[in-house]
Formats: structure tokens, sequence, C-alpha cells
């Protein structure tokens, strides 16, 4: 009578290992996802976040901050129902409106805005963040909503935000 001698558990786990092949490699955006959903619990944690632009998250239109951009954001709470997120940076001058990802490649020159995506970064202020110093929720984010781009694209054509962004992003060397 022959005995079976029964694999040992690090046999069976390499086995399983070598028949799943290439599926149990974890995809390649995984990390991208990772550290945005890190960077998204540190926003709602209280903490600002560096997060890259474009990916499935949202690209930027950036705009100056006077009162024709904030002109142009009441018009689009009356568009939306609520505008999209818009990021205020009183050091720069600047809003940055959240836009859905992909936005900066089919973006289009524009006289008073600037749309960027990767491989560009942005800092998120903390959720709690409504007010000065530092840039802070200028239109805080609802739920999974961005600002459409078009009726952005069309507003902002209507109010002409000045100045415009387009030298001192270039004279950072941000070109889109």
């Amino acid at each position: 009578m022959t005995t079976a001698v029964l694999p040992t558990q690090a046999e069976m786990m390499r086995a399983a290992d070598e028949a799943v092949g290439a599926a149990r490699e974890p995809a390649a955006d995984m990390a991208d996802l990772a550290e945005a959903i890190r960077a998204l619990f540190k926003v709602e944690a209280r903490r600002d976040a560096r997060v890259h632009l474009g990916g499935s998250l949202f690209d930027v239109v950036v705009t100056s901050s006077g009162l024709e951009a904030q002109s142009a954001a009441v018009v689009m709470d009356e568009v939306q129902g609520g505008c999209g997120p818009v990021i205020e940076d009183p050091e720069n001058g600047w809003l940055y409106w959240l836009v859905p990802p992909g936005s900066s490649e089919r973006w289009t020159w524009h006289g008073h805005a600037v749309c960027l995506g990767a491989p560009h970064t942005i800092r998120l202020p903390s959720l709690n963040r409504r007010v000065p110093p530092g840039p802070y929720w200028f239109r805080p984010p609802a739920s999974d909503r961005l600002v459409p781009v078009e009726p952005l694209r069309d507003t902002l054509a209507r109010f002409r935000p000045m100045p415009t962004p387009h030298n001192p992003l270039a004279a950072r060397g941000i070109t889109t």
C-alpha cells in the first residue's frame, strides 16, 4: 500500500500563484488609485493633500479670481443648481475649477483660462477650509459633481476674467 504525500501549504500557494500568473500582478493604474484615495482621505480628515491631475479624478481650469470670475461662479451656480467645486488661491489670485478628467486633452485655447491635466498636480485644501490663509474652497465639493467644461468655457468668454493666467503659468514652466 502506497501512502500519498500531500503538498505543504507553501507548495499549494506557489502552485496557485503559478496557475494565476499575470492576473496576480496588480493592475498598472492601482498605484494611482491608491494614491488618489490616500489624498482624498487626507482632505476629508481636514488636512491638505497634493493630487495628480488627469487620470480618473479631475482636471482643472485656471482663471483669475477677480470679480468677473466670481460672477462666472454665480452663473455656474444657476447652470448646475450649485456650482461644482472651485478652489480659490488668494496668493496667486486664481480660481481652480475642478472639471471632468480628460478635459485638458480636448481643451482648445481660451483667452481667459487655461486647462491643466496630467502631469500636473494641485493642492486640495482640507474640506473645512472655507477662508484664507492659503487656498480654500470657494465652492466646496458636493457629492461627485464637477464643473461642466462647455458651460464654463461659454461663461468665462462672457465675463472675461482678468488678468489671464497664461503668462504667469508659462513663467513657472507650466504649459498645456
